[in-house]
């Protein structure tokens, strides 16, 4: 652990940013800040390399194709979003992603390249043109990560804390003024980036590591800001089912990029059931219909065709449990993957609480809408998390009363989560829900499990990741309504655009 940055009394001084979490979207806001001059105190919770960006088997999507164009890119997005995307913040993804590409390989991200040193460009999804970029494959996560540590880490402006949690958001006359961290310790700044990850672990069976249970969203909860659209949670269709040998690999994500190779998904009659590049919504319905019809826990997916030599990662992965994909039929069912809501902002990762903001998978500008459109997640981290920088470095300096003076906003820890809460999540509020079963999530003793539960009996229709039994149907009216949830307000519909 470095030391953490003293802050500058009075007046502007050097500039100042704090970055809590240190996946793609925290470093790559520290980067930014740092490379504009500012000093960077980076917070991360676990060891650098452990976040769930780490383990994303997906790529970045981007316009970068000669036959492929931001709009298109938007389009696939808006489509896939079903009529919840707030299209502001899709043009802002989709116009600016092939710059972040080219920024990352300037910090020295290795993409994969065709043998004429052209990007190689993969297919995925709901998207209609080959446009997600890769590194290293499905281990695109990894190297990004891995090379954006190394950057960080050595970067004179940004010092990095270390294995030391964030309990609290300082704030003082309306304002965010810093953190606490676990140690009592208080970090002041103009600006707190908040980069903390998803929620997926919240529920029982997830393809995320076990800390991603949204402690950020609570963190901002609980300061002031805004929470939405928390009942949209995107459950990948490809999972591994593990049973017997093949039990540690439960939850292990087979990139969709290898369903854009060829692979394909057989029902118990060794039938094809589904357009395998059909929207993550449509994908794990469908198997969902499959395994309430079958009684069984998995279908299976057939990469037996596929080239392997194009996923070497999760070729071993598979390999390492005694699943042989050249040969084998591969179990998988959904899985709670991506939180498409999160903590409210604007189009520069500005919360409702000023002073505060939030990018990557914490945050919720509305680009998802009710189904992510697959790989423009990690686009997501590197576009917002440059607008996040350079919008913080403008935050006026702290004045002296306010580093005096800033106040915890925590009230002590939230109770545990609990085995038998995420298995409630997983039944209550999984790919299917219902009025009875949210209610009963409504009395769970997690604070972040009762508001999605919240949320998603607002939203009384079925739309995307979000599908109400006794709701079935898509309501027009809803069209462009997000779900926000402000401390000490009813839960209410607003109209983002």
């Amino acid at each position: 652990m470095q030391s953490p940055v003293a802050p500058t009394p009075g007046g502007r001084g050097m500039r100042q940013l704090i970055v809590v979490g240190a996946g793609g979207a925290g470093l790559y806001t520290a980067l930014t800040a740092a490379r504009a001059g500012a000093q960077v105190t980076l917070i991360s919770a676990t060891p650098l390399a452990a976040s769930s960006s780490f383990w994303a088997q997906g790529g970045l999507a981007a316009a970068m194709g000669s036959e492929d164009s931001a709009q298109a890119h938007l389009a696939d997005t808006l489509a896939a979003g079903r009529d919840l995307v707030r299209r502001s913040a899709a043009e802002v993804l989709t116009s600016e992603a092939p710059a972040a590409v080219k920024d990352l390989a300037r910090l020295g991200v290795h993409f994969d390249t065709d043998g004429e040193s052209k990007l190689s460009l993969g297919l995925e999804g709901g998207h209609h043109a080959r446009r997600v970029v890769h590194a290293g494959g499905a281990a695109t996560g990894r190297r990004i990560v891995q090379r954006l540590t190394t950057v960080a880490a050595e970067h004179p402006l940004i010092d990095v804390v270390e294995g030391i949690p964030v309990t609290a958001i300082l704030t003082h006359q309306g304002r965010a003024a810093g953190v606490q961290l676990k140690t009592g310790e208080h970090l002041h700044a103009p600006a707190t980036v908040l980069a903390t990850g998803g929620a997926a672990a919240l529920w029982s069976r997830t393809t995320n590591p076990a800390g991603a249970t949204g402690g950020g969203m609570l963190l901002a909860y609980r300061a002031g800001a805004a929470l939405a659209d928390l009942e949209m949670m995107q459950f990948h269709p490809t999972a591994v089912v593990g049973t017997n040998g093949s039990a540690a690999a439960d939850g292990f994500l087979i990139t969709e990029a290898i369903r854009g190779e060829g692979a394909h998904l057989l029902d118990a009659a060794g039938d094809r059931f589904v357009d395998e590049l059909a929207p993550r919504d449509e994908v794990a319905l469908a198997i969902n219909t499959q395994l309430l019809a079958s009684g069984a826990s998995s279908i299976d997916l057939d990469m037996r065709q596929v080239e392997v030599s194009l996923f070497p990662s999760v070729v071993a992965a598979l390999r390492d449990v005694g699943i042989d994909p050249e040969r084998e039929l591969i179990p998988v069912a959904p899985a709670a993957h991506y939180m498409m809501g999160g903590i409210a902002t604007d189009l520069d990762a500005r919360t409702t609480l000023p002073g505060l903001y939030a990018v990557g998978e914490c945050a919720c500008t509305g680009l998802h809408g009710a189904n992510r459109l697959a790989s423009n997640s990690l686009s997501e981290c590197f576009v917002f998390g440059g607008r996040a920088a350079r919008a913080a470095l403008e935050e006026p300096p702290l004045s002296p009363a306010a580093q005096e003076h800033a106040l915890s906003s925590s009230t002590g820890p939230p109770p545990p989560l609990t085995a038998e809460g995420r298995e409630a999540l997983w039944q209550n509020a999984g790919l299917q829900r219902d009025r009875d079963g949210l209610t009963t999530l409504t009395q769970d003793s997690h604070p972040l499990i009762q508001l999605i539960a919240t949320a998603a009996l607002t939203r009384c229709e079925s739309r995307g990741a979000h599908h109400r039994l006794d709701y079935p149907a898509l309501d027009p009216a809803l069209n462009n309504q997000h779900v926000v949830l402000a401390p000490g307000s009813a839960a209410k519909m607003n109209d983002w655009t």
